[in-house]
């Protein structure tokens, strides 16, 4: 029996598990060795057991009983592309949104960097391995990576994407380096998105770039993060999530983005949306503030927290009073998300939601487990 049964659910969030050469049939020499140097043997070295497992027949054996159990490399289909529908039907999810897990932060770390060279070939490959991977299952929609960088590459990678067979396109929430996520030469991107009716979309990335990094360096003992390691999230990083997809969205939003393109809509994954309420409450307040002085304000549309609610739709972490979310925002905009395979997703995410959106009506509950997905995803469900 599947784990989710009583819901058609979408999955918002969930990745592929990379192993060392992930991209060597997909990219030039030059990223190739970038990306399997980053990766390390001594990675790859450690990870040879549990890679081997998935030939055990009696760990497939388990397969169902351990779905959401296993986690990252352990878990069934996370890098094997031939066992992810297999991971699909004992999930029960009617379709899975698809995210590279390694790629991510290398990217968004490239992004900030001097070489855009290696940034945009990197990203080229990456969504063809995103492409290959999903190719098994149309219920698996590939994401892939658009770097703002450079405001003249942005649109070709954009198109090129696009050709590949991607269903949305994932941009870095943190600001380029020499120009606003909103600067008019991205047009072109946010046009062909629109065009191709796939979603912008932000995801949480590196740890060490929400914070400043000396936050870490209080004079106490290191604090392991749910790896038990040193490169993910702790508590006071979880804090300052919200800052980088509110100052996106301030941008899209503010410098009319979402008002010259009604139809486009983003999604902010894995950055959670406790921070959802107030931040609308806040764009209307910068409004009234600010109106009577920034032509750009009076030419909008809207009200700038209507812009949230027709156009971006985002996930709460399984931990957050997510029916308190809905009714102090609106019921368009919270989605359901497992964050499968990753550890940070827990056990037991569709528990979770279940229940802390109890209190919620049956319409509003559909919207956050498959409606507001459907909305988001636009090409990926016309029939």
């Amino acid at each position: 029996m599947p784990y989710i049964t009583d819901h058609v659910v979408h999955d918002a969030d969930s990745h592929v598990m990379e192993l060392a050469h992930w991209l060597d049939d997909f990219a030039e020499l030059r990223v190739r060795d970038a990306f399997n140097n980053r990766f390390g043997t001594r990675y790859a070295a450690a990870l040879a057991d549990t890679v081997a497992r998935h030939d055990d027949p009696a760990y497939r054996a388990a397969n169902a009983d351990e779905i959401m159990l296993r986690k990252n490399h352990a878990a069934t289909g996370s890098f094997r592309r031939e066992d992810r529908s297999e991971a699909l039907d004992l999930i029960g999810v009617a379709s899975q949104l698809v995210f590279p897990t390694s790629p991510n932060v290398w990217l968004e770390e490239l992004e900030h960097g001097d070489d855009l060279d290696l940034l945009y070939g990197a990203a080229s490959a990456t969504n063809r391995a995103q492409v290959a991977f999903c190719s098994v299952d149309a219920r698996l929609l590939p994401v892939g990576y658009v770097p703002l960088a450079d405001l003249g590459r942005a649109p070709k990678v954009a198109s090129e994407a696009i050709e590949l067979g991607i269903k949305a396109l994932l941009v870095p929430w943190l600001c380029p380096k020499h120009h606003a996520t909103s600067h008019v030469a991205l047009d072109a991107v946010w046009s062909q998105a629109v065009d191709a009716g796939l979603p912008i979309l932000f995801h949480v990335g590196a740890a060490d770039r929400v914070l400043p990094r000396a936050h870490k360096y209080n004079g106490l003992p290191p604090v392991p993060d749910f790896h038990g390691g040193e490169e993910n999230f702790r508590s006071i990083s979880y804090m300052a999530i919200p800052h980088g997809p509110m100052q996106a969205l301030s941008m899209l939003i503010l410098d009319g983005v979402l008002d010259r393109f009604e139809t486009l809509k983003v999604g902010v994954i894995e950055l959670g949306a406790l921070w959802v309420p107030g931040f609308m409450r806040q764009l209307d307040a910068a409004l009234e503030a600010f109106g009577r002085h920034e032509t750009r304000l009076q030419q909008l549309e809207l009200k700038p927290s209507e812009y949230i609610t027709r156009q971006v739709r985002v996930t709460p972490y399984p931990t957050e009073p997510t029916a308190w979310i809905v009714e102090q925002s609106a019921p368009g905009i919270c989605m359901f998300s497992s964050d499968y395979p990753h550890v940070e997703g827990g056990r037991n995410p569709y528990g979770r939601f279940d229940r802390s959106t109890a209190t919620l009506s049956d319409g509003a509950r559909d919207r956050f487990f498959r409606a507001n997905f459907e909305d988001l995803m636009g090409s990926a469900f016309r029939r």
